[in-house]
């Protein structure tokens, strides 16, 4: 039988551990979970002001981010079902008249066109070694530090994720200036957020287990 490669091969993360991501080439990343506002139904006034705390809160960046949004079909199965038995088990025939006809409303609103969930996600990044660009050896001798971040020594690899984490402490305050929220993810999320990406029909069938639940096997 032919010997299929990793997916973990190809990705650029050598592991995921204490809320932040550690890269092949010994970089770090956090990500956070940002909530939105409905920018359309503000005022002018209050455009306004979201566009100049906007501007402030990049001027006062001395480093990159990634801004992501990510939009997928949303679930509404599982709702349904949980409308229907609860209609079952009702005795109020007037409300269970109430409750069929919503049902039947969400199933038409949903023939008319796929109702998609958007998640916000900020990626705070920080490299040890500066954001230079790599020369030559440099790349070369990245190709052979898969497992660079699994060599940092404990004490580095907390010096660097307080960091790492002093600027997403930046970010959150930038954007609740604006009156948006921002949470960094644990890294259970992380992990899942990955697992649903890179493997999204079984993530609908199949959900990952909780990190405090896992069972090394000696």
């Amino acid at each position: 039988m032919p010997k299929f490669s990793s997916t973990q091969k190809y990705l650029d993360i050598a592991e995921i551990k204490n809320d932040c991501i550690v890269l092949k080439n010994g970089s770090f990343r956090t990500v956070l979970l940002v909530s939105s506002i409905n920018f359309a139904l503000k005022s002018e006034e209050e455009q306004k002001a979201v566009i100049q705390g906007y501007i402030q809160f990049l001027n006062t960046l001395d480093f990159p981010l990634q801004i992501i949004i990510q939009s997928r079909p949303f679930n509404i199965k599982p709702y349904l079902a949980n409308l229907d038995q609860l209609q079952k088990e009702h005795t109020n025939e007037l409300l269970k008249k109430q409750m069929a006809d919503y049902s039947d409303f969400i199933k038409e609103l949903i023939g008319l066109g796929e109702i998609m969930s958007r998640r916000f996600y900020v990626v705070v990044p920080y490299n040890p070694l500066g954001d230079k660009k790599m020369g030559f050896l440099s790349r070369v001798s990245e190709l052979f530090s898969i497992a660079t971040a699994v060599k940092i020594k404990k004490d580095k690899f907390e010096k660097y994720r307080e960091t790492l984490f002093r600027r997403a402490d930046i970010i959150i305050s930038g954007l609740s200036g604006m009156g948006i929220k921002a949470v960094p993810l644990d890294t259970q999320s992380l992990i899942e957020i990955f697992y649903n990406i890179y493997n999204p029909a079984e993530s609908e069938m199949q959900k990952l287990t909780k990190i405090k639940d896992l069972r090394i096997e000696k």
